[in-house]
């Protein structure tokens, strides 16, 4: 089969396929006439225009095949996307929820935040090259000021260093780089490289914004894809899988977005934690392909592992928009066997959604998953208390700035322009990626975006994630935004506390950037327009795809060249931004005793809250200096304030960071309490390294987000459950924990806690843990890395 296959190659390769006759192909197949015509068409289409990789469909249906023989079982959707890139079929235990896969995805993809430390990592691996198609994509470190050309041009100038070495590092190691104004990771993977079946880790907590395309998009740690670059099988536990039937059809104001709104609403930020989330039903096919993607996007917010839809023709013609329309035809071919869920396939939870009476929601304020129904907004407002006057509206952001998108916010700002009216306050447009940005320029939308008061930002992630320069509000002053973006926890976007964040579709917050105030419903309520009349929007509407077209715009990828071993990668050694990785220290074999209680924090506690992002994003590749930002927004339980604790030793009450430098400097080993869902949000592994950096050994919790935990285990670091929730209550910040019996720690059995308290008592308690057998070697190791190493030199 390989020989023809390699016969079949050198004699296509001649050929223009375009004026090719199909009779010479079928004669050439007829050579190797065990390669059937479809496998060969699979061997021809590249996974892009960037790959020469051919896309994996026969090999994924080969392995599908053997493990639907040993399962026995219809298959959900995401079930056989995953499975058939499982690294030996044919004996790897599978049971959802339980047994750890190991995977070979198909490619990786890296923001420019977390490349930094990811690149650092693989680095210090010694490889020489990444073994699977790999991209970094530069978005994260451009802050919104003024708009987009300034902002962009400072950032290249104050991010030069950074970029020069993510583009060196790409560059060396065979990473495809995508220069600082290309747009946000997710839109450039959605509109160059997701397919239908595809398997992609990407090192952003919103990667699965390709489950819109059929594939499964996975958000992990830098570690991750350290592993998967050094052709490391990738593992993960097996998700269980919850299925989300789409029944009716979206019309009026309903929107995509309004889909994952409910659904947080239904599951909470982690009722996804674990599972897969499969869209299906006959809903599905009334929701466009970015439509898709933003709901898939922001199934990030209840925890889940990913989420997908089925393959439909509503990705067909985003694929042939795209100018991958033999990749839809192939994909079209699959369909069936592996990009469709099997009848009477069994999912471990089922929720149904009836668009014909989904309302519009507003999510928010502080959390994605308080939903407010339009109808029920001004009301919930009131009673809450929370700021009726909107000070800032804000679309796009990796969530929803397609085509489609910007075209219904124009559809509204024209009818009210032509009424007399524009946006009350300040209303800012984030295109996804440089080519929204041409296509919108080149069809007028901006122009109507403008008119209407709009400020067209950078082609980054800006205000979603905090790099805002915002001017208008001080530091505690209460006051309220809507945006398009999936993301509102506290201080999020703009480092104020006091900043209620709603989140909802880019209609509605058009909608109500024209009245200014949250009161206003533009289902039922009128508009005053400038000859004093009354007028009621009416429903948006926009194309789902440019009838002209998309414009590329600028070309902004930069590709590895073939052969780096001769290049050089500098990093200054007194640099502030970037800094080479020390291994961390090993497991010294004995039981880890007496750890000092650095903090033990309550209530929610994200990776925002553990890492901060805004303007500590210019330090994600220096472990040191990032590492002053440790706990700085997680709440201390002992008194109610943030970024103040008592130093143990001293009795002086300081900052984290400045407490965790003291107990390292004198060899004072400590653990972190925290609450439920500890990790949540952002896939930052830097969450992770700062407290192995600054000398924790555990993190102690009532339960973890998926990846955080994974992030953890990857540093060297324990992450333990209290077996008993109630447990939490029992630790003191003047507490000493001794974790026994480590030298016996195994998959599946307890670590036996004792917990010493001031006044001479103690508790005996059992913690939790979900490492297997691999993962216990990372820890006696010191981290994940020291084992590739360890095992790279044959120990």
């Amino acid at each position: 089969m390989a020989y023809c296959m390699r016969v079949l190659h050198r004699q296509v390769s001649a050929f223009d396929w375009g004026k090719a006759s199909s009779l010479v192909f079928n004669e050439i197949q007829a050579r190797c006439f065990h390669v059937s015509p479809l496998a060969a068409a699979a061997a021809r289409v590249a996974m892009s225009r960037f790959d020469t990789d051919p896309l994996p469909y026969e090999k994924l249906n080969q392995t599908l095949q053997i493990i639907k023989k040993r399962l026995n079982r219809p298959l959900t959707l995401s079930e056989k996307v995953l499975y058939s890139h499982i690294d030996q079929p044919d004996t790897q235990e599978i049971e959802r929820g339980v047994s750890y896969l190991r995977l070979r995805p198909d490619r990786v993809a890296m923001q420019d935040a977390t490349a930094q430390m990811a690149m650092l990592q693989f680095i210090s691996s010694g490889l020489p090259r990444v073994a699977v198609p790999s991209t970094i994509h530069c978005d994260h470190l451009i802050e919104a000021q003024v708009g987009g050309v300034k902002d962009l041009a400072r950032a290249k100038d104050i991010n030069k260093e950074v970029y020069n070495f993510l583009a060196s590092a790409g560059n060396k190691y065979g990473v495809g780089f995508w220069k600082p104004g290309s747009g946000i990771i997710h839109q450039i993977i959605l509109e160059n490289y997701a397919f239908p079946g595809l398997l992609m880790i990407g090192t952003d907590s919103h990667t699965p914004n390709g489950g819109g395309l059929g594939g499964l998009c996975i958000g992990v740690g830098g570690a991750d894809a350290v592993d998967v670059m050094a052709d490391i099988p990738w593992e993960l536990k097996c998700p269980k899988v919850i299925g989300v039937k789409l029944t009716g059809k979206m019309s009026g104001w309903t929107s995509p977005k309004d889909i994952i709104l409910k659904v947080a609403d239904i599951l909470t930020v982690k009722g996804g934690t674990g599972a897969i989330v499969e869209y299906h039903g006959p809903g599905c096919n009334s929701v466009s392909c970015t439509g898709m993607a933003t709901i898939c996007n922001m199934g990030a917010e209840i925890g889940a592992t990913t989420s997908l839809f089925p393959f439909n023709s509503r990705m067909s013609d985003y694929l042939t928009a795209t100018k991958r329309g033999e990749i839809a035809s192939l994909a079209e071919k699959y369909q069936d066997a592996l990009l469709t869920p099997d009848n009477g396939a069994q999912y471990d939870q089922v929720i149904e959604i009836n668009l014909d009476t989904l309302e519009p929601h507003i999510n928010g304020p502080f959390t994605p998953d308080l939903a407010n129904p339009i109808s029920k907004l001004k009301e919930n407002a009131k009673k809450a208390g929370w700021p009726l006057d909107i000070r800032v509206g804000l679309i796009g952001s990796c969530t929803n700035s397609s085509y489609e998108d910007m075209g219904r916010c124009a559809n509204i700002a024209k009818e009210a322009m032509k009424h007399g009216v524009k946006s009350k306050i300040p209303f800012n447009v984030t295109p996804g990626s440089e080519q929204i940005r041409a296509t919108i320029e080149r069809d007028g939308i901006s122009q109507v975006l403008t008119e209407f008061g709009g400020t067209v930002l950078a082609n980054a992630c800006g205000p979603c994630i905090g790099q805002w320069d915002r001017k208008d509000v001080k530091k505690g002053e209460k006051n309220t935004i809507v945006t398009s973006y999936n993301r509102n926890f506290t201080g999020r976007n703009d480092a104020n506390p006091a900043t209620h964040c709603f989140v909802t579709s880019p209609e509605l917050v058009t909608a109500l950037s024209i009245a200014g105030t949250l009161e206003f419903n533009p289902l039922a309520d009128e508009l005053q327009g400038a000859d004093g009349k009354k007028f009621k929007l009416t429903p948006p509407f926009g194309d789902e795809l440019p009838s002209k077209g998309f414009d590329p715009g600028q070309d902004t990828y930069v590709a590895p060249v073939k052969d780096g071993g001769n290049l050089s990668v500098d990093v200054d050694p007194k640099s502030q931004r970037l800094q080479l990785l020390e291994p961390f220290d090993k497991w010294d074999g004995k039981d880890l005793e007496d750890l000092t209680v650095l903090i033990k924090v309550k209530g929610k506690c994200t990776t925002d809250h553990i890492s901060a992002a805004g303007p500590w994003l210019k330090y994600r590749g220096h472990l040191d200096n990032i590492s002053n930002n440790m706990f700085i927004g997680a709440v201390n339980a002992e008194n109610g304030e943030m970024n103040k604790i008592k130093n143990q030793v001293t009795g002086e009450w300081g900052a984290v960071p400045d407490v965790a430098r003291f107990y390292k400097s004198k060899g004072i080993r400590w653990v972190a309490v925290g609450d439920d869902n500890y990790g949540e949000g952002s896939s930052r592994e830097h969450a992770a390294l700062e407290p192995r950096h600054l000398g924790g050994r555990a993190i102690i919790v009532k339960s973890f987000a998926r990846i955080h935990e994974t992030n953890l285990k990857k540093q060297g670091v324990l992450p333990l459950t209290f077996a008993n929730p109630s447990d939490y209550d029992k630790v003191q910040p003047t507490d000493k924990i001794s974790l026994k019996g480590l030298k016996n720690l195994a998959p599946g059995k307890p670590v036996e806690c004792v917990i010493k308290h001031a006044d001479g008592s103690s508790d005996k308690i059992l913690l939790n843990h979900s490492l297997n057998e691999l993962q216990i070697e990372w820890f006696k190791a010191g981290s994940a890395l020291n084992r590739m190493r360890e095992l790279a030199k044959g120990k």
